[in-house]
């Protein structure tokens, strides 16, 4: 496998911060990562969600340059979903150019780490959702759930959408994002979501600041990933 597709439950559930990890930690294997956004939404200028893997790898967009369309294929203003933002700035998104930035980057690196847009259902255009690109490319999925009250459906209902259209999944990481949340909720969450779903639960992560600390405790789930690719 030389790709991966970080989904998240819906906005604001971690991935930015997983799949900088995730590149951080298959680069200490030796191995040329590079990440990709499809489509970053409510910003100026160069994707921050790029900005965020690369701070966490410690790399520089300098450290890509002539990849970086490749690697951010579109950005809009506004920050809603993609169909929208697009439309809003009179432009439309066009798969084929997300999937000739996509196959530019297997073509030149070991691995890539695609990290979505909002959820898996997100409307790319009018004709595409999230979901169906993946599927076209036959991504394996890494599921980044938003660890809080009411995530547990969020999260069934992802893997059943990926179960449908049969995507592998590579498995679930919760993602504490709150530091307000019962700790009885947060401990439950894992264990009643593989009970339903039979999906690999492959840790939860702390609430902290602290990234140093957080790669640590990204450190075993990045050993199943990769053990599972």
């Amino acid at each position: 496998m030389k790709a991966i597709f970080v989904a998240g439950t819906d906005t604001d559930a971690g991935k930015s911060v997983v799949t900088g990890l995730l590149a951080r930690y298959i680069s200490a294997t030796g191995k040329r990562v590079v990440t990709q956004k499809w489509v970053q939404t409510g910003l100026e200028a160069f994707p921050e969600d790029i900005d965020t893997h690369l701070a966490l790898m410690g790399k520089k967009r300098s450290d890509y340059a002539g990849y970086l369309d490749s690697i951010a294929p579109y950005a809009f203003r506004f920050p809603a979903s993609p169909h929208l933002a697009s439309r809003c700035e009179k432009s439309r998104i066009r798969i084929d150019r997300i999937k000739k930035g996509f196959d530019n980057l297997t073509g030149h690196f070991d691995f890539v780490i695609v990290e979505g847009t909002g959820g898996l259902l997100v409307p790319l255009n009018e004709r595409t959702l999230s979901i169906d690109l993946v599927k076209e490319l036959r991504l394996p999925v890494l599921l980044v759930a938003a660890n809080r009250l009411g995530c547990v459906n969020h999260t069934l209902l992802s893997i059943e959408a990926l179960k449908v259209r049969n995507i592998k999944i590579m498995g679930v990481i919760f993602n504490n994002i709150s530091d307000r949340t019962d700790e009885r909720i947060l401990e439950d969450n894992p264990g009643i979501v593989k009970k339903f779903s039979g999906v690999k639960m492959l840790g939860i992560l702390p609430y902290t600041d602290n990234m140093t600390e957080l790669y640590k405790k990204f450190s075993h789930p990045g050993k199943e990933i990769i053990a599972g690719s």
